[in-house]
């Protein structure tokens, strides 16, 4: 019963959301293990002002910090999740994520360099009859307001290896977005934070915004 409510509120809060009614909130995902779940601290405030500012999207300017198992995850219609290092889900928090993403929710992953061994096998937790799947380049997310016609941008430069956009598909429906070599998130940062410099910081903010208008708008 409480999982229907949650759904429920979900989903009327994404319907609202979706037609400009009200604000809506999104959030940062909050995990176990020790790693860095935090990073990147301006990122979503700086994406969620530039997407208000272009889009015309009512995001509240403060984002929420939700954790992995929490049942509030099914206020947010989309969670974005960061770090470094280790990744680690209980089956319970594997469960809530799963239900929250089959009820609507979206959840993007950004790998913030070095995430990817942990990440992987806790998504395996989430969805162990799925794979990631690489978009190809012509996939709606890359083709929102902005268009990327060679699919993710490269932001930060660490391993020589081109960017990457995965995702997981459930019954036909794109549930999570896995961006990897690319470093996203540190692109929407305070400019000044690693030195980017303006052009790449904007490649940045665009494709986030694609993200929250691939979102808002399915």
């Amino acid at each position: 019963m409480k999982l229907r409510v949650y759904i429920l509120s979900f989903c009327l809060l994404f319907s609202a959301a979706a037609f400009g009614q009200r604000g809506v909130q999104i959030a940062l995902l909050k995990y176990g293990g020790g790693g860095d779940w935090y990073a990147n601290p301006t990122s979503l405030t700086n994406l969620i002002r530039f997407c208000n500012e272009n889009l015309k999207t009512n995001i509240e300017k403060d984002y929420a910090t939700v954790d992995v198992g929490s049942p509030e995850i099914f206020n947010y219609p989309f969670v974005h999740m960061t770090g470094h290092g280790n990744v680690l889900f209980s089956e319970p928090d594997a469960m809530n994520l799963r239900n929250y993403l089959i009820a609507g929710g979206f959840l993007h992953i950004d790998d913030n360099y070095g995430m990817d061994p942990y990440v992987r096998p806790q998504m395996k937790k989430v969805f162990p009859e799925l794979d990631f799947v690489e978009l190809p380049f012509d996939y709606p997310i890359y083709h929102q307001k902005y268009s990327f016609p060679n699919g993710l941008p490269k932001i930060h430069e660490h391993d020589g290896k081109p960017p990457q956009g995965f995702g997981l598909i459930y019954e036909g429906r794109l549930v999570c977005f896995y961006s990897y070599e690319t470093d996203l998130g540190d692109g929407w940062e305070d400019i000044e934070v690693h030195n980017n410099s303006p052009e790449t910081h904007l490649k940045a903010l665009k494709m986030g915004a694609n993200l929250i208008s691939y979102v808002f708008r399915k």
